[in-house]
Formats: structure tokens, C-alpha cells, sequence
């Protein structure tokens, strides 16, 4: 699967001056939002991920995402993971005005349990890890994440979970005060 080409047909791969959610600064930017409102697009990147998470061996009793962004992807995985696991559920972590997140109380998370936690384009791994803390506090171990972009300079495990992606696409991105001349002047656009 081409997920570039999958981002560029959907007019969710930008370039110009951008300040990530992360607070880093990037001269490329992909917009999953744009992508994610694409059901074919997202069944094809559910089916994926689905298909790497079991090549790995992993047997979740549920997939988790970040909301906002990562609600759409966790119910795509489950749904494709059904095919070999029909009881897994799909979940989402939220914000819980203190800076991590929660999981809200309709979800059930047991102790014992297993899942995997989804995120679309992973930079610093910040939210999707909030996510996971979230869930293992209610004793639930997490398996893997899954994401569908790994823009890490070096990719590998994320602080000791193992990290699958459909794609590895490294775009330099530098702290405020880092911030090369040539990108600098350029109009800065938030996201």
C-alpha cells in the first residue's frame, strides 16, 4: 500500500511552514482529518493495520485510539479484525482536562486484558502513549501501537511497546528556536 499517494489523492499532504501539535515546526505536514473522512481510504488503511497486528501475533480483546482522531481508526481496525477475533471491541481515550487522558466510563477495561493502541501519524508518540497510560492504569496490558505513519527520525519501539506502520516518512521537523531561516520565512500556519 502507497499511503503517501493515499494522502496526496485526498489533498491531506501539505508543504509550507507548519507548527505541529507536538510544538515542533515542520516544512511538511499531513493532515489525517482530510484523509479519515475517506471511508474507502480508511477501510483500506484499517484492512492494513488489521493484517500487521496479527502478522505480529497480537490477539487484542480491544483497539484503542486518541480521540479525536484516532476514533475513526480504532473502530476501522477492530472492524477488520473481527474476521479473526470476532469479540474485539474498539475504544477511544479523551482528554481529561489535566493535561492526560481517561477512558470514559461506558468502556469496560478489566485487569488482564490485552489491546493495541491506533494513532494516524506518530511525531513525538505523545498522545497515543497518554492513551496507552490511560489504559494500563486500569490494568490492561498493552500489546502494540499501530499507526499508519511513523515519522520518528528512527523508527522502533515506542518507550518499550512494540510499534508497527504501514509507512516510515521521515520530515525534519525542529524546535521553536531551531527553526532554519529558509522555513522561517514562511508564512507559519497552525494546526
Amino acid at each position: 500500500m502507497d499511503v503517501l499517494s493515499l494522502y496526496k489523492q485526498a489533498g491531506a499532504f501539505h508543504e509550507g511552514h507548519f507548527l505541529l501539535a507536538s510544538g515542533r515546526h515542520s516544512p511538511r505536514f499531513l493532515q489525517s482529518t482530510t484523509l479519515l473522512q475517506r471511508p474507502l481510504a480508511v477501510q483500506q488503511i484499517g484492512a492494513a493495520l488489521a493484517a500487521r497486528i496479527l502478522e505480529a501475533g497480537h490477539r487484542p480483546d480491544f483497539v484503542i485510539g486518541p480521540a479525536m482522531g484516532g476514533v475513526v481508526l480504532a473502530y476501522e481496525v477492530a472492524r477488520n479484525l473481527t474476521h479473526a477475533l470476532p469479540d474485539v471491541r474498539a475504544i477511544f481515550a479523551e482528554k481529561d482536562g489535566v493535561g492526560g487522558m481517561k477512558i470514559r466510563e461506558a468502556f469496560t477495561v478489566s485487569a488482564g486484558q490485552t489491546f493495541v493502541a491506533v494513532e494516524d501519524v506518530l511525531t513525538t508518540g505523545g498522545s497515543v502513549l497518554k492513551a496507552v497510560r490511560a489504559t494500563e492504569a486500569h490494568g490492561a496490558n498493552c500489546l502494540g501501537v499501530a499507526v499508519i505513519i511513523d515519522r520518528r527520525q528512527v523508527p522502533g519501539p515506542l518507550e518499550g511497546h512494540p510499534l508497527l506502520s504501514l509507512e516510515h516518512l521521515y520530515f525534519e521537523t525542529y524546535a521553536p528556536e531551531e527553526v532554519p531561516g529558509w522555513l522561517a520565512e514562511q508564512a507559519l500556519q497552525e494546526i
